[in-house]
């Protein structure tokens, strides 16, 4: 049910002036990178990997967020970061800069609800690494309220498909606010939780205990609220764990193991996860390869792409970018060249 705040906020954002998607180009995709100059940008796609517009950042990005309707993105430090920028891709300005509460970091990624009244962000208390979901009211871009995560680290969250409610990949780790140095990796839990868009906890998922230090990072969402969760081990490098796991709400977790002559291509990291048609791509920026799995979780195909990381769907299979630049169409016969820029592309691939 929506609350008065959220009804207020969406009356307030619609009587805004709107600029769509389509003024801004129509992108397909949005990605954080490095400029060969050193610079940082946010990028717009094309399907066929085009640039489109380039917007700069004041540091190294992470993830963004695209706004439902509206040409409107908020791009995400690197995390631990303290800038989220409020950008109308359209015009190329910055409409706010979101700053967490003091004591606060914002951790790479961030939602919008259904009708674009309120972004949700993924946040720690940096003492502690307790996870806190921000909310922010889209038209005047206020915090307006904020819950627990359901756990330590929160990495990133999504709206669930056909609803307002959260998940959030709680990845388990403690780290120190300065150096990022890992505190709790013997006593680490990470888990899915799924929340209300008020901060109730819904339901919680945990993995086995022998895979404790399994990290929950990354996200991917069927239309049937299937979640495929990427994974980092910090565990002993020696002993391959699955870095691919599937959940839905009332049923088991399941993990989903690559074929055994890959068990250690991804060197215990999952960089970025995505979803197309039947198939589900993980990256590995630290293997230089691209697993992919059929919807079930069966491995279909590891293939080498040097430092690939960002990845999101495509009719018939994905688009892959990665540091050296380049940009590729992925399918299960393998990559084909798209585009090759003097951009370092950064973690993430984000579809509109």
């Amino acid at each position: 049910m929506a609350t008065r705040r959220h009804i207020l906020a969406g009356l307030v954002a619609s009587a805004l002036p709107r600029l769509s998607w389509a003024d801004a180009g129509s992108p397909a995709f949005l990605a954080a990178a490095r400029m060969s100059s050193g610079a940082f940008a946010l990028h717009g796609l094309t399907e066929a990997g085009a640039m489109l517009f380039a917007i700069p950042l004041p540091a190294r990005g992470h993830a963004a967020a695209a706004h439902p309707t509206r040409a409107e993105a908020v791009a995400f430090a690197r995390r631990p970061g303290t800038y989220a920028l409020v950008i109308g891709c359209a015009s190329g300005t910055l409409r706010a800069r979101l700053t967490p509460p003091d004591g606060r970091q914002f951790n790479g990624h961030g939602a919008y609800s259904a009708d674009g009244a309120l972004l949700y962000t993924s946040e720690v208390v940096a003492e502690t690494s307790e996870g806190v979901v921000g909310v922010w009211d889209t038209a005047g871009w206020h915090r307006v309220d904020e819950f627990p995560s359901g756990g330590i680290g929160p990495h990133e969250l999504r709206r669930l498909p056909g609803s307002d409610d959260l998940v959030v990949a709680n990845g388990g780790i403690r780290t120190d606010p300065q150096d990022r140095s890992k505190l709790n990796i013997e006593t680490m839990r990470p888990n899915l939780s799924y929340l209300s868009p008020d901060g109730a906890i819904l339901e919680q998922a945990e993995l086995p205990e022998e895979l404790r230090q399994n990290s929950i990072r990354h996200l991917a969402l069927a239309e049937d609220g299937t979640v495929a969760f990427a994974m980092q081990w910090e565990g002993d490098p020696a002993e391959p764990v699955p870095l691919l796991g599937l959940h839905r709400r009332g049923e088991a977790l399941r993990l989903c193991p690559p074929r055994e002559e890959d068990l250690f291509a991804m060197r215990g990291y999952a960089g970025s996860i995505a979803r197309s048609e039947g198939m589900i791509a993980l990256t590995s920026p630290r293997g230089g390869v691209v697993q992919l799995h059929a919807e079930d979780g069966a491995p279909l195909a590891t293939l080498a792409r040097p430092d690939a990381c960002g990845v999101a769907p495509l009719p018939g299979g994905f688009l892959v970018t990665d540091g050296g630049g380049a940009i590729t169409r992925l399918t299960p016969e393998g990559f084909r060249p798209l585009e090759r820029t003097a951009a370092a592309w950064d973690n993430h691939l984000v579809r509109i």
